[in-house]
């Protein structure tokens, strides 16, 4: 069954998921520089500390960027919309901007129900910039990239980027961020696949574009770029968008079956408020209309 882009989110705790936002009109916002990889990664830092997130990679390419993060608190939503919140007002006083700085309507979440599907869209995340033709190695990226030997191995330090908030304020003058390893992988067999992919990927990638006689876009090229610029190919409208990601077939078919069955559940329950009955009680992981309106969930006593 196909669900509009205003079905409800099932948000449960310790789920690992590829988190996206994409920019408004896929200009180049984002766009790779000292200020924007500072600012972004203060605010990763804070805002994963704030609601318990952790994170195990990221890339921030010039209009979208990409997360891979487990949920210990089911507090995503939160997480999101402060993280998005403050880089769009940050971002949108950087280029002098009013207008809406993300694309409707929301985040993307794809929640990865096994540990190959968390080592594959990190590998996803890595591979973004060498994906998209613009550098031969995702090191080589000048915006924000996490150094896969990082991973469950070290800690970035963000100072707090001047010119955005009060100094006397709440936000911290240093933020942390440790990049966790996924759950399922000890730190040296994430590592050893993760680097073994992610060399074999880029080498792959560099034979297909000599074969074809073309050349990644290149740093210098790539800093040059306005953020009024947008990609010379256009999104597919109408494409899918996944709820959830497993290799193995059946244990995505188990997802999928589970999250039908919550947002049938979601739907006769939101029926049922709707109409005046507000002891209706909602499925698990209903997040927005128990944050927002206190209604009872199961296995909430």
């Amino acid at each position: 069954m196909r669900q509009d882009m205003t079905a409800p989110r099932q948000v449960l705790q310790g789920t690992t998921s590829l988190v996206t936002r994409r920019t408004a009109r896929q200009e180049f916002l984002l766009k790779p520089t000292k200020l924007t990889n500072a600012l972004f990664g203060y605010l990763l830092a804070v805002a994963s500390s704030r609601y318990g997130i952790d994170v195990h990679a990221f890339v921030v390419m010039s209009n979208h960027y990409h997360l891979v993060i487990t949920d210990p608190q089911a507090r995503l939503p939160l997480f999101c919309q402060y993280l998005d919140g403050l880089c769009a007002r940050a971002m949108n006083m950087e280029w002098g901007r009013v207008e809406d700085f993300w694309g409707p309507p929301s985040y993307s979440g794809v929640a990865l129900v096994t540990k190959e599907a968390v080592l594959a869209k990190v590998l996803y995340t890595l591979t973004n910039p060498v994906e998209a033709e613009l550098v031969a190695k995702g090191s080589e990226w000048p915006g924000l990239w996490s150094n896969p030997d990082l991973i469950g191995a070290g800690t970035l330090t963000f100072e707090r980027p001047e010119g955005f908030f009060d100094p006397k304020g709440t936000m911290p003058k240093q933020a942390f961020l440790t990049l966790k390893t996924p759950p399922g992988y000890s730190k040296e067999e994430f590592q050893r696949l993760l680097t073994a992919q992610l060399e074999t990927y880029e080498a792959d990638m560099a034979k297909a574009l000599e074969h074809l006689g073309r050349r990644v876009l290149g740093v210098r090229k790539i800093l040059k770029q306005r953020h009024t610029d947008r990609p010379s190919t256009k999104p597919t409208l109408g494409e899918l968008k996944p709820r959830v990601a497993a290799r193995d077939k059946w244990k995505r078919i188990e997802a999928l079956g589970r999250l039908q069955a919550f947002l049938e559940e979601y739907q006769e329950a939101i029926t049922r408020y709707r109409g005046g009955a507000h002891d209706a009680r909602f499925p698990v992981g209903t997040y927005w209309m128990r944050v927002c309106f206190g209604v009872a969930c199961a296995g909430s006593g």
